[in-house]
């Protein structure tokens, strides 16, 4: 049976893979239209992360160990990975679902990494072409260890990146302080990966968006979704825009919805059984010139700590990470934030944290760790969601993928 044409596409998400999505359509001749329910792009989980297009950071979290520290960590408030322990079927059905993934850890991350380098190529390209400034700096991200075991472990996970076309070297203390001069404090060692940048998500989704528009997609902010549905050749997308309802037909969808994508997933007869996973930041104002000299260039990712920075131009600095299992959450705790401070005064006790703004967001995560990219059910319904912790670092290679599966329909 011939499957209908697509022509017109509706993209459910202004976040970044929303954004790319949309972008990547326009590329290939769709008619795309974006809805949002914020009044411009990038507003929540896309809003202030980490900043690290990290193709090391590959590695899933369903590895056992990862078991092991949430259920020691499950009651200390400051705990890189934080468990509500008030159980949900939600929550249940995910972590069943997590542990069943955990014989496929190596293959996963291995798929990681090659998705994560395809993804850099489209990233920068698009930028480029279409002059989309983003505090791009491309110096690398240096992995700090402060015993022989996460160390050790970091070894193994670097075969498992360089089978997925990944390179990174083992680094000397006295090289780790070559490479960021401003990191204080005593480690065991380091991996430092050279090909790795950081970026301003925020920034590069705002950019895009405009290229977009000027592409001819169409965007409809302040669109809270009230419905999607299909009959397998029109979907068919009601809002609410400000108080008004709207009721749009296209001859396909995309769900880009972030946490928001297992509900409109049910909708479409489909399961993406996608948690929200909460983490945090703080992006420090380096108001002065002895901050500005204290705080790093090159991006950093501590794993003891589960926090990663970012120097976003010259008067920002950007720390994050955290994972918070607590349902639909965007609550910014104190107790979450101090951990952040606390570190940046510990590595970089020159850099003043006076001007320090906190900030919550909740990562769009699938058991197996590995974003839902692809068909539905129905014949016009298509997924590009589910990034977790790697939606920046993913973004333009699953957003190119799924264009090419519409595309390969139309």
């Amino acid at each position: 049976m011939n499957q209908p044409a697509l022509h017109t596409i509706a993209v459910l998400g202004g976040g970044i893979t929303g954004v790319t999505t949309a972008y990547a359509l326009a590329r290939r001749g769709f008619a795309v239209t974006v809805f949002e329910r914020h009044r411009y792009p990038a507003m929540e989980t896309s809003f202030a992360n980490g900043g690290q297009l990290s193709a090391s950071n590959a590695e899933v979290w369903t590895h056992p160990s990862t078991i092991a520290k949430g259920l020691k960590w499950m009651l200390r408030s400051d705990a890189p990975l934080l468990l509500n322990p008030r159980p949900t079927w939600h929550k249940l059905s995910w972590f069943a679902e997590f542990i069943a993934s955990i014989p496929r850890y190596e293959d996963n991350t291995i798929a990681t990494a090659k998705l994560a380098i395809a993804a850099r190529r489209h990233l920068f390209d698009w930028a480029e072409e279409e002059g989309v400034e983003f505090d791009l700096k491309q110096q690398g991200i240096l992995h700090i260890y402060r015993n022989q075991a996460g160390f050790e472990h970091a070894g193994r996970v670097s075969g498992l990146l360089a089978a997925g076309g990944l390179p990174r070297r083992a680094v000397t203390p006295d090289e780790m302080r070559a490479i960021e001069p401003a990191l204080q404090g005593s480690y065991y060692g380091g991996y430092y990966t050279e090909s790795d940048a950081t970026g301003d998500i925020h920034k590069y989704t705002n950019g895009l968006a405009a290229a977009a528009e000027r592409r001819g997609v169409r965007f409809v902010w302040g669109a809270e979704i009230g419905s999607v549905e299909t009959d397998g050749r029109v979907a068919t997308v009601r809002v609410d825009q400000d108080g008004r309802e709207d009721r749009q037909c296209f001859d396909g969808v995309v769900v880009c919805g972030g946490v928001g994508s297992r509900a409109l997933a049910a909708q479409l007869g489909d399961r993406v059984n996608v948690y929200p996973v909460k983490g945090y930041s703080i992006t420090v104002q380096l108001q002065d010139d002895a901050s500005r000299a204290a705080a790093p260039t090159v991006s950093l990712l501590d794993d003891e700590t589960k926090l990663v920075t970012s120097r976003l131009g010259p008067d920002r600095f950007r720390v994050a990470g955290t994972a918070e299992f607590n349902g639909i959450n965007r609550d910014i705790r104190a107790d979450r934030i101090q951990p952040l401070v606390d570190w940046v005064q510990q590595c970089f006790p020159g850099v003043s944290t006076r001007q320090a703004v906190p900030w919550a967001g909740l990562r769009p995560m699938m058991p197996d760790m590995m974003p839902r990219v692809g068909r539905g059910k129905r014949p016009n319904v298509f997924y590009n969601t589910g990034h977790g912790h790697l939606g920046w670092t993913l973004c333009a290679a699953t957003a190119d993928l799924i264009a090419g599966v519409v595309e390969s329909q139309h």
